[in-house]
């Protein structure tokens, strides 16, 4: 049996996923300027995502302390973090 069969990882989160993904749908529900395609939407969330501590979390009470970092510093690095790849995928799409 390999490692991932013995294991249960479903649980082992990284909040800093959910935290990208509320932000960037967020600040792209009113902004027309940026394209919306698939490529450059999981283009921001990586990029975004690469810029920032990753924030894992295990169990129930990791949730529940995880969901307590919305109004921290944190999520401000992470807000700030969704804005520079807006920015970034809006000037340089990976498509035509």
């Amino acid at each position: 049996m390999t490692f991932k069969e013995n294991y249960n990882f479903d649980n082992l989160v990284n909040e800093a996923e959910r935290l990208v993904l509320e932000d960037l749908e967020r600040e792209l529900v009113s902004n027309n300027k940026v394209c919306k395609c698939e490529e450059c939407i999981l283009d921001m969330a990586a990029y975004a995502l690469n810029s920032i501590k990753p924030y894992y979390r295990v169990s129930l009470m990791g949730t529940l302390y995880a969901h307590a970092i919305d109004n921290t510093d944190y999520a401000w690095e992470v807000k700030k973090a969704v804005k520079e790849a807006i920015k970034k995928i809006q000037n340089n799409p990976a498509h035509d």
